[in-house]
């Protein structure tokens, strides 16, 4: 499982992808996000200014991270 490492109390979905890898830009989070195809902890999360707390684990496309701080 991959990890990213925040400065701040939170990050929101669609930057943390960005962050990790996941998609190459913000449109293309919030296509993804939109269609349903990210999990936070485990639930389908279609909010693309969801906030991510470290401890928190995004997954997409196969693969999981982990949000430490």
């Amino acid at each position: 499982m991959e990890t990213i490492t925040i400065r701040d109390e939170f990050i929101k979905l669609g930057q943390a992808m960005k962050l990790a890898g996941l998609v190459e830009s913000g449109v293309e989070a919030k296509i993804e996000i939109q269609e349903g195809f990210v999990k936070v902890n485990g639930e389908v999360e279609l909010q693309r200014g969801k906030k991510i707390y470290p401890g928190d684990i995004i997954e997409f496309d196969g693969q999981q991270v982990k949000v430490e701080n």
